[in-house]
């Protein structure tokens, strides 16, 4: 079987002219002799006529299915093709995108080159406001002035540059006097202040009035309450906001300190600017 399935599978058929031989023989022998009786020579021909018959199957089989895989495999070449035919459709399309953008810059460049600088503009003067609120542009300083030729120089405006310059010192004059006049920003601070009493038998709310009673040019008292400091003493911690430059810290303990009787000592626990 082995010599049989070899020429189904290289589809080459080396043996062919002995399988020949042995069908000629078997048809001669077929004509002369009655089919009845057959002999020992006639049953190897017609096993050989069996093998001749199967190898032939085998053979279209074979070309039957290369011709499938073929087929199968020419489909799919196809559908690559396909494929890569529609992916060089789409960058083709990019590519003359991107041509056209590139050469839509290149238009674009070539005017901005083409196109003239625009010519600086002046500065203008500061302004300085009037005395109503209004503001009024300073006539510049000829000696400032950017001159590119002498033959621009106007040497017969000296009196108008006069008047310009006193009206310039007058304005800023008032304006100077207005600014002076606004008040300014005022510091204050916060503080933070223990007051202790003597012992557990002191009137605290005499004390906290008493401490109240204190009244200053830029002072303003705040929240209070009573913290225990132990064996039944507790200290009076009060809050206020005081002007820097009008209340300090040394007038507000010295004026607490006058009330003897229930203030044993006055310490400052926290001192914040505001």
């Amino acid at each position: 079987m082995s010599a049989v399935n070899f020429p189904g599978q290289e589809k080459i058929w080396f043996e062919k002219s002995r399988y020949d031989e042995a069908e000629r023989r078997f048809f001669e022998r077929v004509a002369g002799s009655s089919p009845s009786a057959p002999t020992v020579c006639d049953a190897g021909a017609i096993a050989i006529l069996q093998d001749i018959a199967r190898a032939r199957e085998n053979i279209q089989k074979s070309l039957a299915g290369s011709t499938c895989s073929s087929s199968a495999a020419d489909q799919e070449m196809m559908s690559r093709i396909k494929s890569l035919e529609l992916e060089n459709k789409s960058l083709y399309r990019v590519v003359e995108d991107l041509r056209a953008s590139f050469s839509e810059l290149e238009c674009r460049v070539a005017v901005l080159e083409k196109s003239p600088t625009a010519p600086a503009v002046p500065a203008t003067a500061p302004s300085v406001p009037y005395t109503n609120g209004t503001a009024v542009q300073q006539t510049c300083d000829p000696a400032k002035r950017n001159i590119s030729d002498d033959d621009d120089l106007d040497l017969f405006d000296s009196d108008d540059d006069e008047e310009a310059e006193k009206l310039k010192e007058q304005r800023l004059k008032d304006y100077a006097e207005r600014k002076a006049k606004k008040p300014g920003v005022i510091a204050k601070s916060s503080i933070l202040l223990d007051v202790k009493p003597w012992d557990d038998e002191t009137d605290m709310a005499k004390l906290e009035e008493c401490v109240r009673s204190v009244r200053a040019d830029g002072l303003l008292w705040g929240m209070s309450k009573l913290v225990p400091v132990g064996y039944g003493i507790n200290k009076l911690q009060i809050s206020c906001v005081v002007e820097d430059d009008k209340v300090g810290t040394d007038l507000l303990e010295e004026e607490i300190t006058k009330f003897e009787d229930y203030v044993q000592s006055v310490d400052v626990a926290a001192f914040n600017k505001i």
